[in-house]
């Protein structure tokens, strides 16, 4: 069976009003244990994605006052995203390509579901697992040893 976004997505994403302020997102980001937010509102109702890197890119390293810039402002856009059914190789293909860590999982506007790095990286850990475990049956069984 082929692996789908949806097979690996996580469903709990964080989403944060554009409006907000990049201190209250960093708060609602500490406190939901994610390095990520993703903004709505505005024209799009996925219409950016902030990470830990653009916060202190963007505000802490520029010396900004983070409880002074909209969230909306400092947000990476547009964000790449995916349908639910699309193969997980396609997925991974789309992260690099575009040289992102994150995709979000979109049934049509409306957010679903979350892919990361880790999830891709954790996919592909266990199909080596795997393979190895059946490498290791055929080099252990005796018509798969070299007895000659």
């Amino acid at each position: 069976m082929r692996l789908r976004a949806k097979d690996l997505m996580d469903p709990t994403v964080l989403t944060v009003d554009v409006q907000n302020d990049v201190l209250s997102c960093v708060r609602l980001m500490v406190d939901h244990g994610q390095g990520y937010a993703v903004i709505a509102g505005g024209d799009h109702p996925i219409s950016g994605i902030v990470t830990e890197h653009d916060i202190l890119e963007k505000v802490v390293a520029a010396e900004q006052d983070p409880s002074k810039i909209q969230i909306g402002s400092i947000a990476s856009h547009p964000v790449l995203t995916c349908p639910p059914d699309l193969p997980m190789d396609d997925v991974a293909e789309m992260m690099a390509h575009h040289r992102v860590r994150r995709i979000v999982v979109a049934d049509g506007d409306h957010v679903i579901g979350i892919i990361t790095a880790r999830s891709v990286l954790a996919m592909f850990r266990r199909f080596v697992d795997e393979i190895a475990a059946e490498a290791s049956k055929t080099a252990a069984s005796p018509s798969g040893s070299d007895a000659n």
